[in-house]
């Protein structure tokens, strides 16, 4: 799994011109479903997404989480993390997870995203085209990676 997370202003996705969820000051993350993904690993990369500590305190520090600054949630599925692009001029997506096995994980990563209390939790559409529309805020970019962990 992997799971690239960008600390925003705001941002929303839309699918067909209509915007289906959005956010304010927080997380857009992409999730990256493998075909080795599991729940296990899905509880470990969430925990630690959650209590990253990555907004600045009042000493211009990073050293809050989330929680710490009421912070939301925008989670999109972007298969396209696994692309594999050794080998000639067009990615493949071998490594992907297969799209129900997929979508059976997004969806578990949402729910457990929202077993954190008080935490607001928005989501893409599986499968859809969508634009996805943020403003950067640092720009503050992390990748978890479950390979690495």
């Amino acid at each position: 799994m992997k799971l690239v997370i960008q600390r925003v202003l705001n941002a929303s996705v839309k699918v067909d011109d209509k915007i289906i969820g959005e956010i304010g000051k927080g997380y857009m993350v992409l999730v990256g479903i493998a075909e080795t993904d599991t729940k296990e690993i899905a509880d470990k990369l969430v925990d630690k997404m959650v209590k990253l500590r990555i907004f600045e305190d009042s000493e211009g520090k990073t050293n809050l989480s989330l929680n710490d600054v009421g912070g939301e949630l925008l989670l999109v599925s972007q298969f396209t993390l696994y692309a594999d692009c050794k080998k000639g001029n067009r990615p493949s997506f071998i490594k992907a997870g297969n799209p129900v096995f997929a979508n059976e994980m997004y969806e578990y990563v949402i729910s457990k995203c929202k077993t954190y209390e008080g935490l607001k939790v928005e989501k893409g559409k599986f499968g859809a085209d969508m634009k996805v529309a943020l403003i950067n805020d640092g720009p503050f970019t992390i990748i978890l990676d479950s390979s690495d962990m």
